[in-house]
């Protein structure tokens, strides 16, 4: 497990839990991607195939979405390229959400 990883991850999931409907309105994208890029991630890492994470009816839900995908992705065996790839998306979507 990272904690490197879990850190940002969860600095998203915190930094957002509290936005509201009209916030997220311009911002689901970009958490929605990011969520898209660690499941992929994640399943490259189990050696399972990438699918689509749903987009779910409440954008307010996406953080508790990112939180169950980024346990996943700790859980996952990541090699060093597939951490610095996770910490780029991380970044990446911290650069668009806040």
């Amino acid at each position: 497990m990272s904690t490197e990883l879990e850190r940002a991850i969860g600095r998203v999931v915190e930094g957002t839990r509290h936005w509201s409907p009209a916030r997220w309105s311009s911002q689901a994208d970009a958490m929605h991607a990011l969520v898209q890029a660690l499941a992929d991630l994640a399943a490259d890492a189990e050696g399972q195939p990438r699918r689509r994470v749903p987009r779910l009816p409440n954008d307010m839900q996406l953080p508790d979405q990112l939180q169950v995908i980024g346990l996943d992705l700790l859980e996952a065996p990541l090699t060093e390229a597939q951490r610095e790839a996770a910490a780029e998306a991380i970044a990446k979507a911290r650069a668009v959400l806040f």
